[in-house]
């Protein structure tokens, strides 16, 4: 086996990572600062691929779906947020857990009503079809362009967070949202706008992904659990963990599928196995929320 397949593998296997970043990125932001774990982030995932297929039937631009069906998504995360989600604060943690496992259930069904239950092909844009020589090899160029979004995804998300007055505000509520009732500030709405981004994000990981793979109602199911062990490998509730744990994994798998194509499903769920015997927090978890 030579180097330039495996190096090839490797790329493909960050392009996959990316994927799982976006994805465990809003379940992450959600668990972190709200303390809530949706289970309905698989079929938002979904929702999201729907969506961006809609938008680019009728528009005929994927650049449309892109922009649009993130925010779109992200709006019903608000409006779920709002109507569903917030009347269940200090009450069990698995209040809303509960809420939102039968909240998937009824999106995945909705959209099996919707459009129906085959798979349905998504065509990336003719601009970022074929193929690119990177000197090792040919690598698709709509991997590229998935990775590279990402990437500016990440910094815009890092800047918003550490560089702003509302991303001060934000983090600083996560750690003590009394304080800030205190002080003033509506903690309510800044949940709000956190569980928004947070399915929004998933949204535009969903719109990424459906070129990658064919849009139907179950694709969100593998995603979750994809998600969930992302998030637990890096830690719950770190975003510095997320983006390292879905690189990971991505590659991990990835290089798997070269040497033992059949361990490939499970390899990710060994690997959080083995994470949780050494480090139950997670790589980048602080004690006491590791799950």
């Amino acid at each position: 086996m030579d180097l330039e397949l495996i190096l090839m593998q490797l790329f493909s296997g960050l392009a996959l990572g990316a994927i799982l970043v976006m994805v465990a990125l809003g379940l992450t932001i959600v668990f972190g600062m709200l303390g809530i774990v949706n289970f309905a982030h698989g079929a938002l995932f979904m929702v999201g691929a729907y969506a961006g297929l809609w938008i680019a039937a009728q528009t005929g631009s994927f650049w449309w779906a892109l922009l649009v069906a993130p925010i779109a998504i992200g709006v019903l995360g608000m409006l779920i947020e709002r109507f569903l989600i917030r009347p269940l604060y200090g009450r069990t943690p698995d209040d809303p857990l509960l809420l939102t496992f039968g909240l998937g259930y009824v999106l995945v069904e909705s959209v099996r009503i919707t459009f129906g239950t085959d798979g349905i092909p998504f065509s990336a844009p003719e601009e970022l079809q074929g193929v690119v020589d990177m000197g090792i090899g040919y690598f698709p160029v709509y991997r590229l362009f998935v990775m590279g979004v990402v990437a500016g995804v990440l910094v815009l998300l890092w800047l918003a967070l550490e560089k702003t007055r509302y991303g001060l505000i934000i983090r600083a509520g996560a750690r003590d949202p009394l304080i800030m009732r205190v002080l003033g500030v509506d903690v309510s709405r800044l949940w709000l706008l956190v569980f928004g981004l947070g399915v929004g994000l998933t949204a535009l990981g969903g719109v990424l992904a459906a070129p990658m793979r064919s849009v139907s109602p179950e694709m969100g199911t593998l995603v979750l659990a994809e998600a969930f062990v992302v998030t637990v490998i890096g830690g719950m509730g770190s975003l510095l963990g997320a983006v390292v744990a879905g690189l990971l994994v991505g590659v991990v798998v990835s290089m798997t599928a070269l040497f033992a194509p059949e361990m490939a499903t499970i390899v990710m769920f060994a690997l959080m196995a083995f994470i949780l015997l050494v480090r139950p927090q997670g790589l980048f978890g602080r004690p006491g929320l590791g799950a």
